[in-house]
């Protein structure tokens, strides 16, 4: 096999506040993949309210919308900052869900993804088609409203967004990341489900224990999310940052998918559940690639016994793929992640082996 072209990949923690991000260089980030604290929804509010007294005396006062606008336009701030330090081509995204929350009396959706695709439009990104995440995590007997009697019973929210925006026209390649991009492709299978307009995937399980955190939830996403999104959106080698790192599920993407990344998060406590994340990184690598390789296998003999073509061979591991875009597609194993200073960490890599896999 030949040599991999990522064989390190470095990972660094900001207790900081991401709405300046001054210690970023402007275009050294290829992808930004978060989700924010979510404009009106109330385990936020101090949050927002510690950010700007605007927000607080919109609450106070029972203004919604006013407080709605306020707490947006101080996450503006931070799509500003990933769009100076995005690089030409590169992608913003972000998972948000849209809020209803009852104020002064008046029931009302706040429609956060409208206004965050605004704000970005207007710093200069291009958005793109995005993704609806089904969450299913309510029980499908709960409702909100009037139950069973007319016009009063509002439709019961499962969904949140991923809003897919680039910065300036498509990527250009030198010849040394066409390589990487060719190493960095996906299986044929995976792009019909990933690329797909609608995931079901469950929400991440929260649960802090002993690390200090000051705030008992995050907006945290699932591994297998972020995951796709880092590998559908970005090559190896390339820099994630995350502006609102929370738990570390961006960063750990990253870690396993051979990217380098960045994340921000003002709550030292949380940031330590990041950093745990990202060393033990190791128990997470060979079976997630298990998973997936195993996941191809399967596909193939399934396309074997129904007798569909399969015209193309993986150069690497010699296993069947269905087109010619697949056949350099490689994979590394993580080898180590080690801290070298306090919330900065060094991955190392190398090749994962099929081993007998290929025979099956």
């Amino acid at each position: 096999m030949k040599d991999i072209l990522v064989s390190e990949t470095f990972h660094k923690l900001y207790n900081s506040d991401s709405r300046k991000m001054d210690k970023l260089s402007d275009e050294s980030v290829n992808l930004v993949l978060t989700s924010p604290p979510y404009p009106m929804v109330e385990m936020w509010d101090d949050l927002f309210k510690s950010w700007d007294k605007n927000t607080k005396n919109a609450l106070s006062k029972n203004l919604g919308n006013e407080a709605f606008e306020a707490m947006h336009l101080q996450l503006d701030k931070v799509w500003g900052e990933c769009f100076r330090v995005l690089k030409e081509g590169g992608i913003l995204l972000i998972n948000i869900g849209d809020a209803t929350r009852s104020i002064g009396g008046e029931f009302s959706l706040f429609s956060n993804h409208s206004r965050i695709l605004q704000a970005c439009r207007n710093f200069g990104f291009t958005s793109l088609p995005d993704i609806l995440w089904r969450k299913q995590t309510n029980s499908p007997t709960k409702f909100m409203g009037s139950g069973m009697y007319p016009v009063g019973a509002y439709v019961t929210y499962e969904h949140e967004y991923i809003l897919i925006l680039r910065k300036g026209g498509l990527r250009k390649y030198s010849k040394s990341e066409t390589e990487i991009r060719r190493n960095s492709a996906f299986f044929w299978e995976e792009r019909n489900v990933w690329f797909s307009d609608v995931w079901d995937l469950k929400g991440e399980r929260q649960i802090f224990k002993d690390v200090g955190a000051s705030r008992e939830r995050t907006a945290a996403f699932p591994l297998d999310f972020a995951y796709r999104l880092v590998n559908m959106f970005s090559i190896k080698g390339d820099t994630v940052l995350d502006p609102f790192l929370g738990t570390g599920t961006a960063s750990l993407a990253a870690l396993l998918s051979s990217r380098n990344s960045l994340g921000y998060d003002v709550d030292q406590g949380i940031l330590e559940i990041s950093r745990k994340k990202l060393l033990a990184a190791v128990n997470v690598s060979s079976k997630i690639l298990q998973n997936r390789l195993q996941s191809h296998l399967d596909f193939i003999s399934d396309r074997k016994k129904q007798k569909k073509e399969i015209s193309h061979t993986n150069k690497h591991y010699g296993f069947p793929v269905v087109t010619s875009q697949e056949t350099e597609l490689t994979f590394e194993l993580v080898d180590s992640s080690l801290e070298i200073e306090h919330f900065s960490l060094k991955a190392h890599y190398s090749p994962y082996n099929l081993q007998n896999s290929s025979k099956k």
